[in-house]
């Protein structure tokens, strides 16, 4: 059984007002003192609760600090709930960062393995696919050297190859990628079909929503860390997107 269920889940960050500082601030400006640099509550997600299960396909809209990201890194493990309950069945792969796990000083092969263990590949299970990976990825010779030589492009073409090479149960998808080149940038975009068409369940947060209400079997609007709305992707993108116009005029005033 493949599901994400989510109960009244909420989550925390606690940072610094001023971020970090360096010694030196701390020396010249009394940086130690706590007052002066107190700690903030960031509430990124407020009362979060739903469920999808096998066949869903979920879209996550809302205006940019809404929650969307939160909440997919939530699902797939990244952030852990400060409060609530959190249970996701199933094998999972997202793609938000795609580079994560990789070693700057490792060659293109090693990171493929790197990369893939953070997956849930194991030594015997990723030995098939490094063929496939290095094809998709068309980096040939590169892959020899050390990441810290390829262009950013290059390292995003890697991980999408990587992450792309999982069959997972649960897809979990934060925007579209950049992924370099015209025509791997087609490549790339058929194999997130494919994967859409394989995946049991999909989770995909884009500002397109043409393609969300095309793609997907529910939508939520996100708004401030909390639910706004939850339900058929027509209905509640018309009513996102008459909000975005009434703030718009508003603003135009």
């Amino acid at each position: 059984m493949v599901k994400v269920s989510l109960q009244n889940v909420n989550v925390q960050f606690e940072v610094r007002r001023h971020g970090r500082v360096t010694l030196k601030e701390y020396v010249l400006k009394g940086m130690f003192r706590r007052k002066r640099n107190p700690v903030i509550t960031v509430d990124a997600l407020r009362d979060v609760s739903f469920e999808a299960h096998e066949g869903d396909r979920l879209g996550v809209i809302g205006h940019n600090g809404a929650g969307k990201s939160t909440l997919l890194k939530l699902i797939a493990g990244v952030y852990p709930p400060t409060t609530g309950k959190r249970e996701v069945v199933g094998r999972t792969s997202s793609l938000f960062d795609v580079t994560l796990g990789f070693e700057l000083d490792a060659s293109g092969w090693e990171n493929i393995k790197y990369r893939a263990y953070l997956l849930g590949e194991t030594p015997r299970s990723i030995g098939p696919k490094m063929k496939e990976i290095a094809d998709f990825s068309e980096l040939g010779e590169y892959l020899d050297m050390p990441l810290r030589y390829y262009s950013t492009g290059m390292i995003v073409r890697l991980g999408f190859s990587i992450a792309t090479a999982i069959h997972p149960e649960i897809l979990i998808v934060d925007e579209v990628l950049g992924a370099g080149d015209k025509a791997f940038l087609a490549k790339a975009r058929q194999r997130m079909d494919e994967m859409f068409q394989t995946a049991s369940l999909v989770v995909l947060a884009s500002h397109d929503l043409n393609a969300m209400e095309e793609l997907c079997s529910r939508v939520i609007w996100m708004d401030h860390g909390t639910i706004r709305e939850m339900g058929k992707p027509s209905d509640v993108i018309a009513a996102y997107s008459a909000q975005q116009a009434e703030q718009t005029a508003k603003l135009a005033a």
